[in-house]
């Protein structure tokens, strides 16, 4: 048999090789679609598990947050309320912002990744607030004061401020108001924060607090915060 391969022969090996190499192409395509089938599956089955655990764990903490909301706004008394007897009452604040803070303290640490766990952060800022524990109210502040909910961040904002203001951090205070001023809040009114403003500066600046008074009956006339605006010029001097 002569060495010598025939065109036809040799146009037979090239076209078999392409055969070959196409059926590669197409299986090892097929099992990259499989292996993205998969993953994409994975991601799929990865996200519907993580939201049901968190929908799981909201509900939870709802439950939780509900009860300690009770203690939070429990009466004071000395006997239960024969209407509600299973209602919570305290003895004095003191004992109800304590045992509040206990409750908002377990949700906040058990569910930190839900809603009511981040705002039961915030109610043990309150608590904490009320038992003239202010330092550490702070503290609790600022874990959620760069929240990616901006409602959350700004009321924690704004209670950041009144302590400083309270405490007589002053200038911290003034600062921290006016930054919120600036901000578009729907839980922390824009008009709210003007008259705290106005208020921290009716001494150190009472031109200055005339003039935010002003801008607030302006801007909001008619409106119980416009007559707060008004009472607050009848306390500034005739000079302001």
């Amino acid at each position: 048999m002569s060495d010598h391969i025939s065109r036809k022969e040799l146009k037979q090996d090239k076209i078999k090789e392409t055969i070959e190499h196409g059926a590669e192409a197409v299986i090892s395509h097929g099992q990259f679609t499989f292996m993205v089938v998969i993953l994409a599956l994975a991601v799929a089955l990865g996200y519907t598990g993580w939201h049901f655990y968190i929908q799981r764990q909201t509900e939870a903490a709802s439950v939780d947050f509900d009860a300690a909301m009770k203690a939070y706004q429990g009466r004071i008394a000395s006997a239960p309320d024969p209407a509600e007897p299973n209602e919570p009452f305290y003895r004095d604040e003191p004992a109800r912002a304590q045992d509040a803070l206990q409750k908002f303290t377990k949700v906040a640490d058990k569910y930190p990744s839900t809603n009511p766990g981040r705002l039961a952060r915030y109610y043990c800022a309150l608590c904490l607030e009320d038992l003239e524990r202010h330092n550490q109210a702070l503290e609790e502040l600022k874990k959620i004061s760069g929240s990616r909910d901006q409602e959350l961040a700004a009321m924690a904002q704004y209670q950041m401020a009144l302590i400083s203001a309270r405490t007589g951090k002053t200038d911290d205070a003034v600062k921290a108001f006016r930054a919120l001023a600036d901000k578009q809040s729907a839980l922390v009114p824009r008009p709210l924060v003007l008259l705290e403003l106005a208020g921290l500066l009716r001494n150190s600046n009472p031109k200055e607090a005339a003039t935010i008074y002003q801008q607030i009956k302006k801007d909001y006339p008619d409106t119980p915060i416009a007559d707060q605006a008004d009472r607050g010029l009848d306390t500034l001097s005739p000079k302001s």
